[in-house]
């Protein structure tokens, strides 16, 4: 069986990354991750990404460079981690797949619950990387 692809945004302002609280009509609603979703077929990772920020938190971005890849927990997802650049812009969230939003150092993420495992590995031994 193939496994779906996904991608995942890591949105940078200066040393902190932009994470949602996923909203009631996301799945796994209430966990803490930067903001992702699956490529469309036929889309690339950059547009993907593009795509997904812009329908999750309304800021536009600039994709910068594929940094990780990982799976999801229950392994049905190849995650593409992309770096992004945001424009100016304020947050605008969608009200279904979004419950808050925060922009967050790596300490500040570790704290939020819950969290996937995945998201920890990338936020303790790839970011500082970066």
């Amino acid at each position: 069986m193939n496994k779906r692809e996904a991608i995942v945004a890591v949105v940078r302002r200066c040393e902190r990354v932009l994470v949602i609280q996923r909203g009631p009509a996301a799945r796994l609603p209430g966990y803490w991750a930067p903001l992702s979703g699956k490529l469309d077929p036929g889309e690339t990772q950059a547009e993907a990404l593009v795509r997904e920020v812009r329908e999750e938190v309304g800021l536009k971005v600039t994709p910068i460079a594929k940094v990780w890849e990982s799976q999801t927990e229950d392994a049905a997802f190849i995650l593409h981690w992309w770096t992004a650049e945001p424009e100016e812009g304020d947050l605008v969230t969608h009200p279904g797949e979004v419950s808050d939003a925060r922009w967050v150092t790596a300490c500040e993420f570790s704290q939020l619950q819950p969290i996937f495992s995945s998201d920890r590995v990338f936020f303790e031994q790839v970011l500082p990387n970066l």
